[in-house]
């Protein structure tokens, strides 16, 4: 693997200059020099050996390879760690490679995303490993600016696939990066004030050591993930303790501020079971520029004013599908949280009275018999819905 290599000499010397600057243009916002310099000096110090032998043991830190490594940052936005590894795993075994991942179907790549959500970032993968091969021989760019030019990698994931899988020396900074950074020099504006991560990216770019980027950014976010937790964190047993302003301050979960919370909105949703007179069931694929685009779900849509579940999904298959149909007994339930908003999806048994199938508000549709209904890539909420109708049909 090709390490990215930093100047011949003099860096430390030029890394202390950078870290003696108020910030870029006389920023007197960013902390004293002094608190950087102690701070920079623990890393090299102590984070950093206390990450090389402490670091989990995860499964996208063996044969690292800028492949593997977009994968995991894929998989690892917005979930937790636990979670995607027997997800990254089983992708892995599925789509070893990016040539691999290019050659694939897009239903397989969805099929085997079922279940972490986001899955627009599993078919932007897909078209990204597709254009790579094309047109790089399946070679990824080196640095954080080429790599944004790919679709679907942002700002965070070119900076993490850039120092993690290169050594290029750019700072990642994410939710533990911020909260840790923040700690250390005490910063008290809000978790999710932009001015903050702006302020942390770049303090972060300033610190990292010569050459470690990859280690630096890791031990980082191993800090936040192990240690340094948004709540009770460790601090007698973390590294960094001797510099960092929230230990001393005895207080450390006051840094950052916490984040201004709104509940969620809730929606209720109508989803129809449609029952064939063979017992087949017919499931509708959602248009690939529509929330979960490109997954298999039990059809339906979002319950209107005065309207009533059963209502909603006769009026929903009539639009959707072009059916006229007769909604029967209730099937499930499902409570589902998404990132701004948590849905009620109510399933109902439903049986054809009228009309053919067309896909009016779908992508497509298709009859499936019960077991086989498995082998579509189906939203978790809808996954639920199919036990119970498993259950309630005695397949």
């Amino acid at each position: 693997m090709i390490r990215w290599r930093p100047g011949k000499s003099g860096v430390h010397r030029i890394w202390r200059a950078t870290l003696n600057k108020r910030g870029r243009g006389g920023d007197a916002s960013l902390p004293a020099t002094t608190a950087r310099l102690h701070i920079a000096r623990a890393i090299e110090r102590d984070l950093i050996p206390w990450f090389l032998a402490q670091q989990r043991d995860l499964p996208w830190r063996k044969n690292r390879t800028p492949y593997r490594v977009w994968i995991s940052e894929l998989m690892l936005q917005q979930t937790r760690v636990d979670t995607v590894i027997p997800y990254y795993q089983r992708f892995m075994r599925a789509f070893p490679s990016l040539a691999a991942l290019a050659r694939a179907r897009e239903q397989d790549v969805l099929k085997a995303w079922e279940g972490l959500g986001y899955y627009g970032r599993a078919r932007r993968a897909r078209e990204t490993a597709i254009r790579l091969v094309e047109q790089s021989r399946g070679r990824f760019p080196r640095t954080p600016a080429e790599l944004q030019q790919l679709p679907g990698i942002g700002t965070y994931t070119a900076a993490a696939i850039a120092s993690l899988a290169y050594g290029y020396p750019s700072a990642v900074v994410d939710g533990n990066v911020i909260r840790v950074v923040s700690r250390w020099f005490g910063l008290k504006r809000r978790a999710d004030d932009p001015r903050l991560k702006a302020q942390v990216q770049e303090l972060s770019q300033a610190l990292l050591p010569p050459g470690q980027a990859a280690d630096f950014n890791e031990a980082v976010m191993e800090l936040g993930a192990l240690l340094c937790s948004p709540r009770a964190p460790r601090c007698k047993d973390c590294p960094m303790a001797s510099v960092c302003h929230a230990a001393s301050s005895g207080n450390a979960e006051a840094y950052p501020a916490a984040k201004v919370r709104s509940r969620p909105p809730v929606r209720h949703v109508g989803a129809g079971v449609i029952v064939g007179p063979d017992g087949r069931i017919l499931i509708a694929q959602r248009k690939s520029d529509a929330m979960l685009g490109g997954m298999w779900e039990f059809p339906g849509g979002g319950v209107e004013e005065g309207e009533t579940i059963p209502g909603c999904i006769a009026r929903e298959l009539k639009e959707e599908l072009g059916l006229t149909v007769r909604v029967g007994e209730p099937v499930i339930t499902v409570k589902h949280t998404f990132t701004h908003f948590t849905m009620f999806l109510h399933a109902y048994f439903v049986y054809p009275v009228r009309g053919k199938p067309r896909p009016l508000g779908c992508a497509d549709w298709a009859w499936v018999e019960i077991d086989a209904i498995a082998g579509y890539p189906l939203p978790r909420a809808d996954q639920k819905i199919y036990a119970a109708v498993r259950s309630r049909l005695g397949s």
